[in-house]
């Protein structure tokens, strides 16, 4: 695959590093400390004969070569053999590392062509070393730290190796020998997502995908116990849960104990309350949202795809896990006699929906939704764990939850929203959010779901997919995050409810416009519904997972 490194950045699975153009500026990044933490570590150049070089980028999956504009020999490449080894091969002129660094950010050598870089910001240190060339540095002190940094690599073979504490000196392999042992991985990576795909037809898409699942992991580090899949490493690099669960999805077949790892994360760092982090990197953890319960939704249709998940001590974390946060819905977001309740529309992952904009807290149909599932789901796992009391609780509780959005949220215009202390009906019902009881469609009356899916066809559905605000709404709104374009985990949730539930051929159309849609706008972060155009940040996991689950469930047969 060519990789424009402005789209996706360029990186390996396991690693801190990438490498990613900006403007017109390529960027050695590191995303230790998550999102809201500097990620820039160098700006790169090409200098020849002392003369800044106007140069092309050309990356694939393995590595990142420069050439200079309108020339066919490679002057300077990189790849990432190892987690936390960047390595960089230069020939015919030199690269220019010029640091984007912060006041006590300080560089000093410690041997001939061995500079260790303390980034205080980030509380990472870098070893830059020179194993067979020529480096030379500008880098003036100025009593707490350089004035600036400015580093040049000549005709050979340098390392840049990040660390927390200590470095353990140890011999590097040649760079072609690393290069292999990358392509080796990556293949292994590939061949597992194919999944038995020989078309070509969504091979543009399939290739992304796979690239950006695998460059997207994270090795455990501080916080992070586990290997994590970041939703990206452009913009968005940490782990969120709820997007969390799509990503295991997808991995739950070849790689069951990564696919898991996502969900220990969390339940790894399940707030005393019961409540899961809104977000986890290696540094930070938030619980500013919480988002609708979903795990064990996600987790039941991994024990369809492997008997990995069906082990009782895993099954039984997910299942008290679960209780744990049913039980914060309870006792945190329920006032006497309502549903549970969102205080915030980054609770819901739909961030600035038309059913916030008159307020919070709001009474949701998705939220009591997605309960009722989870119970339902939480009742088929207490009976396999021998918990039949508990089975018993469950059911009833999905029961009453039932009969109150009914009583609640639901009309004969359909299901809405309440909203503030008195729970006032909330008038704008323009959003495909309110559409989502669709996942309890077992449990509705044949009439609620034939008008549903009535509505997202005459209402939602476009050409590409499921607008998230009718594209008729007077609140509609191009780029518009939530009120209008497409989302892959939403679609997902769609699609599977509808399969699910008797509607194949709605269902199947909406897998088929999403897979279409992936090779006009890529593995983005969301689409426009009108275009097709991939929207905000256009390296994300979950958009690529939820495209390899529906290739998967294209190729098992409509």
């Amino acid at each position: 695959m060519n990789l424009d490194i402005k789209e996706i950045p360029f990186s390996r699975f396991g690693s801190y590093f990438c490498v990613s153009q900006e403007k017109d500026a390529v960027y050695i990044r590191d995303v230790h400390g998550g999102d809201d933490a500097p990620s820039k570590l160098f700006q790169l150049d090409i200098v020849k004969d002392g003369v800044e070089q106007e140069y092309e980028v050309r990356a694939s999956e393995v590595s990142l070569s420069f050439y200079l504009k309108g020339q066919s020999e490679c002057v300077a490449e990189i790849i990432i053999p190892e987690e936390d080894e960047l390595h960089i091969e230069v020939q015919d002129a030199e690269l220019r590392l010029k640091a984007t660094k912060g006041k006590y950010d300080s560089l000093m050598e410690l041997e001939d062509g061995m500079y260790e870089y303390h980034i205080y910001p980030k509380e990472l240190k870098l070893m830059i070393i020179n194993l067979n060339g020529e480096m030379t540095v500008r880098a003036p002190w100025n009593i707490i730290g350089n004035d600036f940094i400015d580093m040049r690599l000549k005709n050979g073979h340098f390392v840049i190796e990040s660390y927390r504490t200590v470095y353990q000196k140890k011999d590097y392999p040649p760079f072609s020998q690393g290069k292999e042992q990358v392509e080796v991985l990556y293949k292994e990576w590939f061949d597992s997502m194919k999944k038995g795909y020989q078309q070509a037809e969504y091979l543009p898409s399939l290739e992304r995908a796979s690239y950006i699942t695998w460059s997207s992991v994270v090795h455990p580090d501080g916080i992070l116990k586990d290997y994590a899949m970041y939703m990206s490493k452009l913009w968005m690099y940490n782990i969120w849960s709820w997007d969390n669960c799509f990503n295991a999805l997808n991995l739950g077949e070849h790689y069951p104990e990564l696919a898991y790892a996502q969900f220990k994360i969390f339940m790894d760092t399940q707030d005393v309350s019961g409540a899961y982090p809104d977000f986890v990197n290696d540094k930070f953890i938030s619980y500013n949202c919480v988002k609708p319960p979903i795990f064990a939704y996600v987790y039941e249709q991994l024990m369809e795809k492997n008997d990995y998940f069906k082990d009782t001590q895993r099954l039984r974390a997910v299942y008290e896990s679960t209780k744990k946060v049913m039980n914060y819905f309870d006792d945190y977001r329920t006032f006497q006699g309502r549903l549970p309740h969102y205080k915030h529309g980054n609770d819901s992952g739909w961030d600035n929906a038309s059913l916030f904009h008159e307020g919070m807290p709001v009474e949701a149909p998705d939220l009591a939704s997605f309960l009722i599932r989870s119970y339902d789901i939480l009742t088929s796992f207490a009976e396999i764990l021998g918990e039949k009391e508990e089975a018993a609780q469950f059911k009833n509780k999905a029961d009453s939850i039932l009969a109150l959005l009914l009583e609640r949220l639901y009309d004969d215009d359909g299901f809405y929203g309440r909203v503030g202390k008195n729970g006032e009906k909330i008038s704008i019902r323009t959003s495909l959010i309110l559409r989502l009881p669709v996942i309890i469609g077992y449990r509705l009356d044949k009439d609620i779901m034939d008008t549903l899916v009535s509505d997202l066809e005459a209402n939602y559905e476009t050409k590409y997919g499921l607008a998230t605000e009718s594209v008729t709404s007077e609140l509609y709104q191009e780029n518009g995050y939530w009120l209008g374009p497409i989302w892959a985990p939403v679609t997902y949730l769609f699609i599977h409810a509808l399969k699910s539930n008797g509607y194949e051929e709605a269902g199947n159309r909406l897998r088929d416009k999403f897979l279409d849609l992936t090779l006009i706008g890529g593995m983005a972060e969301n689409f426009d519904p009108l275009t097709g155009k991939g929207l905000v940040d256009t390296s994300f996991t979950w958009t690529s997972s939820v495209f390899l689950l529906l290739l998967e469930d294209k190729l098992r047969g409509d």
